[in-house]
């Protein structure tokens, strides 16, 4: 398998038998001695999708980033429950050093209520993304994010802060499920801590909750906006919120992560 593969290709690459899904991952798609998180969670939700035909949108993931994850791995899914509204579905990624991922996917239909709320405005001061600063393309960056567009989404100020939010859009996604698209782009952001770091320091995300607002993601040209914003660091332990917009500054998700940071 080529090093350098999109992941609709990889998708493509995908190998079943009765007890799993094989996947390789390129060396391309790795953060450290790992996968970038966006890509094996987009895989393992793949293959839950392929668990039923008629399962509903997916509108919340539960990730939990237990270890290494490189070279050939295997995908599981199962079901938990199948509701009449709802479907619980739980996914597993291991490699040659076990687990390496689990996740528990919800997909649900959309029900009636008679409740109406939409409390997620945009940062402020965002900039569209037409008239966005693009990233230094000279600056040192993992490896994954070759597959990545990316733009300052707020001017940029000389005050340190743990938030960043920027414009990022894949170079491939044709036809990628707009879920999956969500879960891989969803996690290009550094960490929020990252304005506030002194120098480069090993960092690792270990959970990751992502609460989809839409049941049909979509944006102008591709464009996502993302934040991660921290509000704790204490003992080498950093809780971030996080979120997602379109190119109009509509809601799309919603999520928090926490990150051990080894500095």
């Amino acid at each position: 398998m080529a090093a350098r593969m999109n992941l609709p290709d990889v998708i493509a690459a995908l190998s079943h038998s009765d007890t799993a899904t094989t996947a390789v991952i390129p060396e391309s798609w790795m953060q450290g001695r790992t996968s970038y998180g966006g890509f094996s969670s987009a895989l393992a939700l793949v293959v839950a999708q392929r668990l039923a035909p008629d399962l509903p949108p997916l509108r919340s993931a539960t990730i939990n980033f237990v270890g290494p994850l490189a070279g050939e791995v295997a995908i599981t899914a199962r079901f938990l429950r199948r509701g009449r509204n709802a479907s619980w579905v739980a996914a597993e990624i291991t490699g040659e050093g076990g687990v390496g991922l689990t996740a528990t996917f919800v997909f649900m239909g959309p029900v009636e209520s008679t409740l109406h709320l939409s409390d997620a405005p945009p940062p402020a001061g965002w900039v569209p993304p037409g008239d966005a600063v693009p990233f230094p393309t000279d600056r040192p960056s993992p490896g994954f994010t070759q597959y990545f567009e990316r733009r300052f989404a707020t001017p940029r100020t000389g005050d340190k802060r743990a938030e960043l939010n920027w414009w990022v859009r894949p170079r491939d996604a044709a036809g990628l499920d707009p879920m999956v698209e969500m879960l891989l782009v969803a996690d290009a952001l550094p960490p929020g801590v990252m304005p506030l770091m002194g120098g480069w320091s090993p960092v690792s995300s270990m959970t990751w909750l992502i609460n989809l607002l839409t049941p049909a993601p979509v944006s102008r040209d591709g464009w996502w906006l993302l934040r991660a914003a921290a509000s704790y660091a204490e003992n080498g332990c950093s809780s971030q919120d996080m979120a997602i917009w379109n190119a109009d500054g509509e809601p799309i998700a919603a999520g928090m992560q926490s990150i051990a940071v080894f500095g």
